[in-house]
């Protein structure tokens, strides 16, 4: 009985992770910065939701130099990341979680 709890327990919290969490973070997590900067980053740059989400689909489907936001110095350190090997939906729901978990709105008075 205390298995199979245990059990149904482990696999909700493994349904519960983000997209985001489960198919972005743990790789961002051995950058010196920390990952809610790139959005901040994408936002000072594209303004609005819609676009900052658009911006960000691109880029990971196709990274390249010019379409990064990030300085030349970083970029010569760490490189350009290589496209996702996610399909469109899984892409939207990682963005949209990630701007959910790291998104301004709301948070300035």
């Amino acid at each position: 009985m205390v298995k199979k709890v245990f059990i149904s327990l482990l696999f909700m919290n493994i349904l519960s992770a983000s997209s985001f969490e489960t198919n972005c973070a743990s790789c961002h997590e051995s950058f010196p910065v920390e990952i809610d900067k790139f959005l901040y980053r994408y936002i000072l740059k594209y303004s609005s939701e819609v676009n900052v989400k658009i911006a960000l689909m691109e880029y990971l489907k196709n990274p390249t130099k010019e379409g990064s936001i990030m300085p030349e110095p970083f970029i010569l350190r760490f490189g350009i990341k290589k496209h996702s090997a996610l399909s469109d939906i899984e892409l939207k729901s990682s963005i949209d979680d990630y701007w959910l978990m790291y998104k301004i709105n709301g948070t300035l008075y």
